[in-house]
């Protein structure tokens, strides 16, 4: 009479499909680790970040306060050189030291200054306690240049730079300003 007709409906996903879609989602995977080391690396050179642009503003307070406090004259405000003998800051990268007896940085009174540090909470976690840890500033160097801005005796152009590795790069901060000759 009736002739049942009998279905091979087996539903699923094939060997082959099940391979594919596990290459598709390794890859991602893959991805997304490689994204995510980048990402800590970068950071993880916050931190550097930070000191190497609190750096370069303390140059450069450094300048205005002893400019504008009378502490230093105009002729004073500049590089020194064997054509410049009466500047005060040095030229090209120097190591990032405290601040010598003249309170400046980038000075020559700074060459025999201790190294420049920061310090972190110790394991108490609270900074002021006894268990800080002082972690130097070797991997900075700072360069101050002053140049002269053509055509206006009375101003001139400064420029700190910062250079620091943080992490697996190499990296540079750099901050411009003016100064006047007048208070």
């Amino acid at each position: 009479m009736f002739e049942r007709k009998q279905h091979n409906s087996a539903k699923g996903f094939t060997l082959l499909e099940t391979m594919i879609a596990l290459a598709v989602l390794a890859i991602g995977i893959l991805g997304l680790a490689a994204m995510l080391g980048t990402a800590i690396a970068t950071m993880q050179g916050s931190r550097e970040d930070f000191i190497a642009q609190q750096k370069a503003e303390q140059a450069i307070e450094a300048i205005f306060t002893a400019k504008y406090t009378n502490s230093v004259t105009w002729p004073q405000v500049s590089n020194f050189s064997g054509a410049n003998p009466t500047g005060l800051f040095l030229s090209g990268p120097q190591t990032l030291t405290v601040p010598g007896t003249d309170g400046l940085v980038g000075t020559a009174v700074d060459l025999a200054a201790a190294p420049d540090y920061y310090l972190d909470p110790g394991p108490d976690g609270k900074l002021g306690t006894a268990d800080d840890v002082k972690i130097s500033l070797t991997k900075f160097t700072r360069t101050i240049s002053i140049t002269n801005v053509v055509g206006d005796s009375n101003l001139r152009n400064v420029t700190v730079t910062v250079n620091y590795s943080a992490g697996p790069f190499q990296k540079v901060y750099t901050l411009n300003t003016l100064i006047s000759a007048f208070d």
